[in-house]
């Protein structure tokens, strides 16, 4: 008897109401929707935000048929070196692209290829320096006599 008991009183209690227990789970589900929706404006917000940080620190550069730049050399990380040179070049310019690709041709080798405009920064000579204004150029290296050498 104790048995049968038991077993009719965990069936009364595992027959819930099965439409209540439904509009619940909808409601459950409702608001792990606006949840979502909401952590997913959050996040698009934060990028938005962020594009317009990154956007502003972006520099334009216009580059020119003709002119001498220097190329990042990003494989540069591979090798140890603290006095290597990040830089390699000078390269002259073939051809600029409208969506900032740029076709350079190296002047010692004529091999030509074709990098990325954020790559490039432009070629100073010695008689470009002097007419640019120092806050343009941040700094400028001093140039060394063979005599002082």
């Amino acid at each position: 008897m104790e048995l049968a008991h038991r077993a009719h009183w965990a069936i009364k209690t595992v027959n819930a109401d099965y439409d209540e227990a439904g509009r619940i789970r909808k409601l459950q589900l409702s608001e792990i929707e606006e949840i979502r929706d909401e952590a997913y404006e959050c996040a698009s917000a934060y990028k938005d935000k962020l594009k317009k940080v990154h956007d502003a620190k972006i520099r334009k550069r216009t580059f020119e048929a003709g002119q001498k730049v220097w190329l990042y050399n990003s494989r540069l990380k591979l090798f140890a070196g603290k006095l290597k040179s990040k830089w390699m070049g000078p390269y002259v310019i073939t051809r600029v692209g409208r969506f900032g690709d740029v076709d350079i041709e190296d002047i010692h080798t004529n091999t030509k290829q074709t990098v990325n405009g954020h790559r490039l920064k432009p070629y100073l000579e010695g008689n470009d320096i002097n007419t640019l204004e120092i806050d343009k150029v941040g700094y400028i290296l001093c140039p060394v006599n063979e005599e002082q050498a």
